[in-house]
């Protein structure tokens, strides 16, 4: 028996356009579509989803403006004086009123953000890159190396930080936003490389790290490939702490007098109040400069809410559980959750 061919079997089957109609070709499988660009930048910021990380990205990105924008924003130099308004309340022509010399304190602040962003990152950046470097570095040896990383790291840990900032500080006449980044970074990695030494130490015994060294792959591959994707969060956490760190550390320097005048921020306009009795009466000299570093603080401690949600499992499982109640109309909070029941349908009697 002769089994028909394909080309038989199309030959022989009627087509719509009649016959000598040439077969219709078979469509494709529809291969599923690649997810665009936009979806993978949007999964990219997936740390932001919740409102406390949004939050703080808003606050943060309104000071970045003020540093980026600020000689467009002010509308007078820093250090113009206005003799004829000596700390004047806010006013339409002085948003935040004058100091003792007629200074617009508004524009103080504005020009005095850049200068606090800047150390706070350039710190933030060098005491993170310290961190990473002797903690792991610690972690993944062992020995006598991991012993002198791990004294040095405990040595940097228990030196005071102001007095050492001080000191290093007043040795300089003019110091740089270079040198000061330097110093506050200096006094601020040894907590980071503490933590990253013992997570480092516990992931260095995990299945995956030993199979990689099993099959002879080099230590620098093994600590970028296999160990730092799952150190992201202590290290953006770690990065995120310094940053606030520096911050707070810059102002006090200013606000004490070791830094000089001519770097002005939100500590040197702290320091003129003080040093010109604004304390309580002027208040608008000295609170909206507070209020900048209690809000930038609180800006970075909620970006660090959505970073340890985006990598820690549990967190961001239980942050979509959330999210998900809220949009039923259900608090997550809630001690006891409400039932909803159908009313029971009325009993028919027998006659």
């Amino acid at each position: 028996m002769t089994v028909p061919t394909t080309t038989a079997l199309d030959a022989e089957t009627p087509h719509p356009g009649g016959e000598g109609a040439p077969a219709l070709a078979p469509t494709p499988p529809a291969s599923p579509a690649s997810p665009s660009a936009l979806a993978r930048i949007g999964s990219s910021f997936a740390m932001f989803r919740n409102r406390k990380s949004l939050t703080g990205l808003v606050i943060l990105g309104f000071f970045v403006v003020l540093a980026v924008f600020g000689d467009l924003i002010a509308p007078y130099g820093p250090l113009d004086k206005d003799y004829s308004a000596l700390k004047q309340p806010p006013s339409w022509q002085h948003l935040l009123g004058t100091s003792h010399l007629g200074e617009d304190i508004f524009s103080q602040i504005v020009y005095g953000t850049r200068g606090v962003l800047v150390v706070g990152l350039l710190s933030g950046v060098l005491a993170t890159a310290i961190a990473v470097a002797i903690g792991v570095t610690a972690g993944i040896v062992t020995g006598w190396k991991s012993e002198s990383l791990s004294a040095l790291t405990n040595v940097f840990l228990v030196l005071p930080g102001l007095p050492l900032m001080i000191i290093i500080a007043s040795q300089f006449d003019d110091p740089s936003l270079l040198l000061i980044a330097a110093v506050l970074a200096l006094t601020g990695w040894a907590w980071g490389a503490r933590v990253l030494r013992a997570q480092t130490m516990s992931l260095r015994n995990r299945d995956f790290v030993q199979a990689a060294r099993a099959n002879g792959e080099p230590l620098s591959r093994i600590i970028t490939v296999e160990m730092l994707p799952n150190l992201m969060a202590i290290i953006a956490s770690s990065f995120v702490g310094t940053v606030t760190a520096a911050v707070l550390g810059l102002t006090t320097l200013a606000f004490i007098g070791v830094i000089p005048i001519t770097n002005l921020n939100w500590g040197t306009i702290l320091f003129w109040a003080q040093q010109n009795g604004a304390f309580p009466d002027y208040w608008w000299w000295y609170l909206p400069a507070g209020l900048c570093i209690a809000l930038l603080g609180m800006a970075l401690s909620l970006i660090n809410f959505g970073i340890d949600e985006y990598v820690n499992p549990r967190l961001r499982s239980a942050g979509e559980r959330s999210r998900a109640l809220r949009k039923q109309g259900i608090k997550a909070t809630a001690a006891v959750t409400a039932v909803r029941t159908s009313p029971a349908p009325a009993r028919q009697e027998n006659p």
